[in-house]
């Protein structure tokens, strides 16, 4: 199955570069529907950029960022070692708030660029 998603130009330049390999969103209806094996399109909110697909390699599910944050290796989720000393489980409420994430809990999506697959 194929899905659409949109990134700020930031996260969307450090997945297609191979450098964010895990995409942290609310385990909503829309998220619920992702497998394994399937395909999420990428397009950039803020440019121009054409759009690219990964392959879904994996899912991690958790109640809260706070676990997620625990779990995974952040310099996988957007993170550089420049920022990762700040990084916090907080960073993501600008995007979801606490009751969301009680309501539906969160997923890392891990991903793999499908190469040839730039629009």
């Amino acid at each position: 199955m194929k899905h659409n998603m949109k990134l700020k130009q930031k996260p969307f330049q450090m997945i297609r570069s191979g450098e964010k390999t895990i995409e942290l969103r609310l385990y909503d209806e829309k998220r619920q529907r992702i497998n394994v094996g399937d395909e999420i399109v990428f397009s950039c909110l803020d440019s121009n950029q054409p759009p690219f697909s990964v392959r879904v390699i994996d899912l991690h599910l958790y109640n809260n960022f706070s676990e997620l944050f625990a779990s995974l290796p952040l310099l996988k989720c957007g993170y550089t070692k420049e920022t990762i000393s700040k990084a916090s489980p907080e960073d993501m409420n600008q995007y979801y708030t606490p009751e969301e994430q009680s309501e539906y809990g969160v997923v890392g999506i891990e991903i793999k660029l499908m190469q040839n697959m730039i629009y």
